[in-house]
C-alpha cells in the first residue's frame, strides 16, 4: 500500500507538473480579460470576460487554434442573440426555447462543428435567463464575452504559447515507451517459451492505440503552435522530425501487433525458436528507445537507426537457423516494423528499404554499448 501511495503520489505531481503551462495561460487569460472589461471598458461586472477566456484555454490539443476560434464565435453568437431577443420579446420560458432554437439553427447553418452549435446554445439560454446588467449598456456581455475570447486567443498564441516539443514529447514517451516494452517483453517471452508473457505484451499493445491517437493530437497541436505563434517559430526545425516520423511510428505499431501475435502462435504450436530470433526482437526494442530519447533531444535518430539495422540482421540469421510458418511471418514482420523505423530517423521509404534488404545479407554484428555515429 505504500509503494502505491507513493506512486500514486508521484503521478500526481508529474500530472500537475504537466498542467502547469496550462494553468497559467488560464490564470493569466482570465485576469487579463477581467482588466480590459473592468477598467479599461469600464464594465462594472464582466463576469463573461473571464469565462470566455477560460472556456477558450480549456479546448484539448489537436486543432486548438480553429477550435477556440470557433467557441469564441459561438459565445458571441450565443450572447448576441439572447440579449437582442430579450430585448425585443422579453423574458420566459418559451423566449428561452426561442433563443436557444435559433442559436443553433444559426450555428449550423454557418458551417459549425459541435463546439461551436455547443457554445451559441448554452451562451444564448445563460443570457436569456440572466437578470440584464443595471449599470451597463444592455449588450455589454456580447462585448464582455468578445474581449474574454479575444484575450484568451492572444495569450494562447502570443503571450505565453505552450512549447510545442514540450507537447509532443509528453505524448510520444508513453506510447513509444508501449511500443519498446511491448517488444521487449516479446523478446523474453520467445527466449523464456512463456505464453502469459507474450499474451500480456500483446494487450499493452492493443492498449497503445489510444496512447498513439493522443499523439496525433499533439502532433497537430504542436504544428498549430509553431505556426502561429512567433515566441515558437525557433521550435519548427526540431519538431518537424516528429512530424515526419509520426506516419512511420504508426505503422510500426501496428506491424508489431501482428509480430506479437505471431510470436504468440510459434508459442502455442512449438515450433522452433532461434535466439537470434529473440535478439532481432530485443534489438527492435532498443530502436524505439533510442528513437524516443533522439526526438526529445532533437538529434538525428542515428542510435535508432542502427539498432533496426541490427534487428534485421539478426533475424536473417534467424531465417537461416530455420523456422515454421508462424516464425517466418515473424521475420517479415520484424523487417516491416525495422523499414518504418529506419525511415521515421530520416531516410526516405526507398533508402530504407534498400538498406534492409543490404543488412539482411550482411553478417550479424555485436550490439554497441553506445551511440554509434554512423549507420553500419
Amino acid at each position: 500500500m505504500a509503494a502505491r501511495s507513493r506512486a500514486s503520489l508521484k503521478d500526481r505531481v508529474n500530472r500537475v507538473r504537466g498542467a502547469l503551462a496550462l494553468a497559467l495561460q488560464v490564470g493569466v487569460a482570465a485576469g487579463l480579460a477581467w482588466y480590459v472589461s473592468h477598467h479599461l471598458l469600464g464594465h462594472h461586472q464582466p463576469f463573461f470576460a473571464p469565462i470566455a477566456a477560460v472556456v477558450v484555454l480549456a479546448v484539448s490539443v489537436g486543432e486548438r487554434m480553429r477550435r477556440a476560434a470557433e467557441i469564441v464565435a459561438g459565445n458571441a453568437v450565443g450572447i448576441l442573440l439572447g440579449e437582442a431577443l430579450i430585448l425585443v420579446i422579453g423574458r420566459g420560458a418559451w423566449q428561452v426555447g426561442l433563443a436557444v432554437l435559433l442559436a443553433v439553427l444559426i450555428a449550423i447553418f454557418a458551417g459549425g462543428s459541435a463546439p461551436l452549435v455547443t457554445q451559441a446554445a448554452s451562451s444564448a439560454s445563460l443570457v436569456a435567463t440572466l437578470i440584464p446588467p443595471q449599470n451597463d449598456y444592455y449588450f455589454s456581455r456580447f462585448v464582455d464575452a468578445v474581449v474574454g475570447g479575444a484575450v484568451g486567443l492572444g495569450v494562447m498564441a502570443l503571450l505565453l504559447p505552450l512549447n510545442p516539443l514540450t507537447v509532443v514529447g509528453r505524448a510520444a514517451t508513453p506510447m513509444l515507451n508501449s511500443l519498446a516494452e511491448g517488444l521487449a517483453d516479446t523478446a523474453i517471452a520467445l527466449s523464456k517459451k512463456d505464453q502469459a508473457m507474450a499474451d500480456a505484451a500483446l494487450d499493452r499493445l492493443r492498449d497503445a492505440e489510444a496512447q498513439l491517437r493522443a499523439y496525433n493530437d499533439a502532433i497537430n497541436a504542436g504544428r498549430e503552435i509553431s505556426t502561429v505563434a512567433p515566441l515558437r517559430w525557433r521550435k519548427k526545425l526540431a519538431l518537424a522530425q516528429y512530424v515526419e516520423s509520426s506516419d512511420y511510428v504508426a505503422r510500426a505499431l501496428r506491424n508489431t501487433r501482428v509480430l506479437v501475435r505471431r510470436s504468440l502462435s510459434m508459442l502455442q504450436d512449438g515450433e522452433p525458436i532461434p535466439p537470434s530470433l529473440s535478439a532481432a526482437i530485443q534489438a527492435l526494442s532498443e530502436a524505439v528507445t533510442w528513437l524516443r530519447r533522439e526526438l526529445g533531444e532533437g538529434t538525428e535518430p542515428l542510435a535508432a537507426r542502427a539498432a533496426a539495422v541490427r534487428a534485421v540482421r539478426a533475424c536473417a540469421e534467424a531465417y537461416q537457423a530455420g523456422l515454421g510458418f508462424s516464425g517466418s511471418v515473424v521475420v517479415a514482420q520484424i523487417r516491416s516494423t525495422a523499414t518504418d523505423l529506419i525511415t521515421a530517423s530520416g531516410p526516405t521509404p526507398e533508402e530504407a528499404n534498400r538498406l534492409v534488404r543490404k543488412s539482411a545479407k550482411a553478417p550479424s554484428i555485436a550490439q554497441p554499448a553506445e551511440r554509434p555515429h554512423q549507420i553500419p
